[in-house]
């Protein structure tokens, strides 16, 4: 018996345009939160809920400016409009990336183009996992591991993954001149309004958000070792930062950072969140046909 396959139709004979992903419906201006350094923010959720999840990278100016994460698709044209109002494009001199996820390189391909003079600052691992989507010459990486650094003129940065983390990639950054930790997505937390920093949070509820938010992309922090996991919590409270900002929550300021600290020291023993699952799916099925009705 002889089967017959059919050729698929070629991509450009077929429409995607509906599963083009939402933008941001917020604009959210750039926020400094220490000298020269500067917090590139979106949120994104869905749509359903008061809940919604910043989706942030960082611009870093100086003698050796660098932009650290490169944001989503979704909100292309706005991301690369509040990065290049705050620096010339010809200025950047480093792009890195603290994993490999699509919210953090969203944009990797176009600031590489329109930086040429910067150099990507990666792993071996990372241009492995992207290597079906990007191809960089070796002659503008960079590869830095965990307890490495790079020296960028005026500061440097140390890389210091932190403890929480859902890609084998990850590496958070630590300027020595500012005090301030980019933490990748730990030390997140969802937000129901728009928000600098996360005074805006009741305590209680930035703790329930907090553990949540860490639990989710770090299910096997259960399975952790308290004294090895305590041990890269305390790694992050020895670097002293004055500020911790995160993909994914307003800013972490003053007082906030040891509370932050504390409240990862005890993620281990939090309970495991409910995450949304098929009966929620059915229920935003049921308000899209009723809206349709």
């Amino acid at each position: 018996m002889t089967m017959t396959i059919s050729r698929p139709e070629t991509l450009d004979n077929i429409d995607v345009s509906a599963y083009a992903p939402i933008p941001s419906p917020f604009r959210h201006e750039p926020l400094k939160v220490a000298d020269d350094t500067y917090l590139i923010r979106s949120t994104f959720g869905e749509g359903q809920a008061p809940i919604f999840v910043y989706v942030n990278s960082l611009v870093v100016l100086g003698k050796e400016p660098a932009i650290i994460d490169t944001g989503t698709v979704a909100n292309r044209q706005q991301w690369l409009e509040d990065v290049f109002s705050l620096v010339d494009p010809k200025d950047v001199r480093w792009i890195m990336l603290s994993h490999d996820d699509h919210d953090h390189t969203g944009n990797l391909a176009e600031t590489l183009a329109l930086c040429p003079n910067a150099t990507l600052v990666t792993s071996w691992f990372q241009m492995e996992r992207l290597a079906g989507d990007l191809s960089v010459s070796p002659m503008r990486m960079q590869w830095r591991e965990d307890g490495y650094s790079l020296d960028a003129g005026d500061r440097t940065f140390g890389f210091v993954r932190p403890p929480i983390f859902d890609s084998p990639t990850t590496r958070g950054f630590y300027d020595s001149k500012t005090g301030v930790y980019w933490a990748g997505d730990s030390f997140a937390a969802p937000s129901t309004v728009p928000s600098d920093d996360v005074s805006v949070y009741h305590p209680e509820e930035w703790r329930q958000g907090f553990n949540d938010f860490q639990l989710a992309i770090s299910p096997w922090v259960h399975l952790a070792d308290a004294v090895k996991f305590n041990q890269t919590v305390k790694r992050i409270a020895d670097l002293d930062p004055k500020v911790i900002v995160s993909a994914h929550t307003p800013a972490i300021t003053g007082e906030y950072v040891s509370s932050a600290i504390d409240m990862m020291y005890d993620v281990p023993e939090a309970p495991t969140p409910q995450l949304p699952n098929q009966e929620t799916l059915d229920m935003i099925k049921a308000q899209f046909l009723g809206a349709a009705i």
